[in-house]
């Protein structure tokens, strides 16, 4: 009875962490942790790669492994950059063993320091631009094949050896379990658009706002803000939308932060005067906060159902009433262009939200 209910229990906690592995969002929440995970039996691997056969100066591999993978997280940079890493330390291997023949051939230690500061400088010339990642680890695997014109050939041959070990298991522990920056960049920018939505309900409900509370709450936005940016590139290589067409999406997100920010720090000082803005808005204005939490749950959820939403003729005739009555001042004016940006984000969504819902049925791109 015992033994039945503890294994029943074992392979329940068993089918809660597969679950978990297998949810974006809970890879997303740990993926310092789980990208560790992934190293740690990388380097496992790589040490019973080299140790289990006895391979001469296996460390190599090791350090292989880590350059080649240790900084690399998400999908879209991870095929890009593991293959330049991957394309400069073998090249950087080859010229290694180039310079110790040539040691070996002339004997000539001077020629050999002066080929490898020669090149050494061509490598660093090319560092600085975009092939910097082959051109540095070039230059740093040809000093760990060749040494200083003490290493004999054999000694080389292992170390290119251990160096290419270290790269091939690199790369197939690079695509388990990987990040997507896709589920990163909608995260953060679901948990933008919640918290806007209960910064801009706070204002219609006339709930007061402490000012060092306020201010904490825009500097964490404005840091989700700076790390989506970070990860636009690679967001654009794992769904092909332009990079273009994001920055826009950044430059909206950046707007309604900004919006947002001048409507709080424009209310009176008297807490319950909030309540002032409620009596100004128009319908269409008060949607807002149901369109950002929609926003945000399509990005949280994939239910890209929430970001069409039906045309409310009653609001648009609101709307084009008031923007021709001249009143765009003060609070009234900051609540429209706030709520234009909102739309423009989800229709800007919407046109591509294909592409970044990426837990349908269709496949990722290669």
């Amino acid at each position: 009875m015992f033994s039945s209910t503890s294994a029943s229990a074992r392979r329940s906690r068993a089918m809660r962490l597969m679950h978990g592995l297998a949810s974006p969002f809970f890879r997303y929440r740990h993926a310092k942790m789980i990208h560790a995970v992934r190293v740690a039996l990388g380097m496992a691997t790589s040490f019973l790669v080299t140790t289990g056969i006895n391979i001469p100066h296996g460390s190599w591999a090791s350090v292989s492994l880590l350059v080649v993978v240790g900084g690399l997280q998400h999908y879209g940079n991870i095929r890009k950059k593991a293959a330049e890493r991957a394309l400069g330390t073998a090249l950087g291997a080859a010229i290694g063993l180039a310079l110790i023949l040539v040691q070996t051939v002339f004997g000539s230690l001077t020629l050999f320091f002066i080929l490898m500061s020669a090149i050494a400088g061509a490598c660093a010339y090319y560092a600085i631009g975009k092939a910097g990642y082959v051109a540095l680890l070039t230059a740093i695997t040809m000093v760990i094949v060749a040494g200083h014109g003490d290493s004999p050939f054999d000694v080389g041959l292992w170390r290119t050896a251990n160096v290419l070990i270290g790269i091939a298991i690199a790369l197939a522990f690079s695509f388990v379990l990987p990040q997507y920056a896709t589920y990163s960049w909608r995260y953060r920018l679901a948990d933008n658009l919640r918290e806007c939505a209960r910064l801009y309900g706070a204002l219609l409900d006339g709930t007061p706002l402490l000012a060092e509370e306020t201010a904490r709450r825009f500097f964490a936005m404005s840091q989700r803000l700076v790390q989506s940016r970070a990860l636009m590139e690679s967001v654009a290589k794992e769904t092909r939308v332009p990079v273009a067409r994001l920055e826009e999406i950044q430059r909206l997100h950046r707007s309604i932060l900004a919006a947002l920010e001048m409507l709080v720090t424009s209310m009176p000082d008297t807490p319950r005067a909030t309540c002032n803005i409620a009596l100004d808005c128009s319908p269409h204005e008060q949607q807002v906060r149901q369109k950002l939490l929609k926003m945000a749950r399509a990005l949280r959820f994939g239910r890209v159902g929430l970001l069409y939403m039906r045309p409310d003729a009653k609001a648009d005739a609101s709307v084009e009433a008031e923007a021709g009555d001249g009143s765009t001042q003060g609070m009234h004016w900051l609540a429209m262009r706030f709520a234009e940006q909102v739309d423009r984000l989800r229709l800007r969504l919407s046109e591509i939200e294909r592409e970044w819902n990426i837990e349908g049925a269709r496949p990722l791109p290669g």
